[in-house]
C-alpha cells in the first residue's frame, strides 16, 4: 500500500485545508482563548446564583416594607416592636432579660 493509495482511501473532507483550519478555530476557542467554554460555564452558574440572590434581596425588601408599614400604622405594634428587638422601656421600668443556657452546659 503507497502513500498515494492511503491518501485516496482518506475522506475528501480530511484532505481540505478549510477542515484544518476550523478545527484549529475550534481547538483555540474552546482550549486557548480568553473566554473558553470552561470561562463561560463558570459565569453561567455565577449569573445563576446572584439571580438567586437578587430574588431573595427583592423578597425580604418586600417583607420588610410591609413589616414597616404595619408598625408605623399603629403605635402600639410599634411599641411592642422596640420592647422585643431593642429592648427598650419605660420611666421606671424594670427590664429583665433571660438567656437560655446552651445545651449541654449545667
Amino acid at each position: 500500500m503507497s502513500a498515494k493509495d492511503f491518501l485516496l482511501r482518506v475522506p475528501g473532507f480530511l484532505r481540505s485545508f478549510y477542515f484544518y483550519v476550523g478545527l484549529g478555530f475550534l481547538v483555540w476557542m474552546f482550549v486557548f482563548d480568553s473566554n473558553d467554554f470552561v470561562r463561560q460555564y463558570d459565569m453561567y452558574a455565577k449569573l445563576h446564583e446572584l439571580e438567586g440572590e437578587r430574588d431573595y434581596y427583592l423578597h425580604n425588601i418586600e417583607t420588610v416594607k410591609k413589616e414597616r408599614a404595619e408598625l408605623l400604622s399603629s403605635p402600639e405594634l410599634l411599641e411592642k416592636f422596640a420592647r422585643e428587638k431593642y429592648i427598650m422601656k419605660r420611666p421606671g421600668e424594670d427590664v429583665f432579660i433571660l438567656v437560655p443556657q446552651p445545651q449541654g452546659e449545667e
